[in-house]
């Protein structure tokens, strides 16, 4: 486990940070701009939850859990020459979040058309996660076409993604609010 007995350290006064490795880097690097828009997506989860009762709530946090996991992983580079062995995130984290959304999916009607975000305030914060987590994504493949990165991590955003899509509907259906549909060319009569 983590432990913090001071929060500020002075250490990345001059703009730099050190990865979980001791390395030193700027802090607009790839590699923290791509894990610090994970915790991005982390935090806007801490929002969309709020309001969530059991079992999504649950869901939820586990997937909140794997966001730390996956900046872990993403903190320390790939490197063989480690004395230990880094946490890094796993194929059954990906298994999990494709289980809740078949499971989750299931429950939905077929969609007519792309949703706009919307319909329920929780809905609105996860679409707000998707779109943190796609950019996520984005970062950490440009981190993956300059750096050896742990080709998981990119899997598991890619389903993040689609699971925060997935349940910003379900929860609408719960909240018993509609999906917003795009209708292509509306406002343009």
């Amino acid at each position: 486990m983590v432990k913090l007995d001071k929060i500020y350290t002075r250490g990345g006064d001059k703009g730099e940070t050190s990865l979980g490795n001791g390395e030193r880097v700027y802090k607009n690097s790839i590699r923290i701009d791509a894990f610090g828009t994970v915790d991005e997506t982390n935090s806007t989860l801490g929002i969309a939850i709020i309001n969530l009762k059991s079992p999504l709530k649950e869901m939820i946090f586990r997937i909140q859990n794997d966001l730390f996991d996956l900046g872990a992983d993403l903190c320390v580079p790939e490197d063989d020459s480690l004395d230990y062995e880094p946490l890094r995130i796993s194929q059954t984290q990906v298994d999990r979040l494709e289980r809740e959304i078949d499971e989750m999916n299931s429950n939905l009607e077929p969609l007519q058309s792309f949703i706009l975000p919307g319909g329920s305030i929780e809905s609105a914060y996860f679409h707000l996660a998707r779109t943190n987590a796609r950019k996520a994504e984005r970062l950490i493949i440009s981190l993956s076409q300059k750096e050896k990165i742990n080709p998981i991590c990119i899997k598991y955003i890619n389903r993040l993604s689609d699971h925060l899509f997935v349940i910003a509907r379900f929860v609408n259906k719960q909240n018993k609010k509609n999906d917003i549909l795009w209708v292509p060319g509306k406002s343009r009569k």
